[in-house]
């Protein structure tokens, strides 16, 4: 059973950066569409990015020219680069497979505030 771990959230300004690692373990995640999703407070989770098993990506209109979803699958890790980042992608950030399996990892928190 794979294992996701993520990490690189924090307190950022709007218009700053930030760069998300989700390392997998137990599981060889190359085969897999891999996603990036979020659960602002209040909402329900939602998928904002995703990447296929050959590296075409989507995003949700929302992040649209902001976010960037990428994979390494030598590391079997895959990033989500976050650029002009607003109030409104403050979230918990998960990643996992697309469709989702039941095995979310802890999630990373992102909170964007001056």
């Amino acid at each position: 059973q794979v294992q996701l771990v993520e990490s690189g959230g924090g307190l950022v300004q709007p218009g700053g950066s930030l760069r998300l690692s989700c390392a997998a373990s137990g599981s060889v995640i190359r085969a897999y569409a891999m996603g990036w999703y979020r659960r602002a407070p209040g909402k329900q989770r939602e998928l904002v990015a995703r990447i296929s098993s050959l590296g075409s990506t989507i995003y949700a209109d929302s992040v649209k020219g902001r976010l960037t979803i990428s994979r390494d699958n030598a590391k079997n890790t895959v990033y989500l680069q976050m650029n002009s980042l607003k109030n409104e992608d403050t979230a918990v950030y998960y990643c996992n497979t697309v469709p989702p399996n039941d095995r979310w990892g802890q999630g990373t928190q992102v909170t964007v505030s001056s």
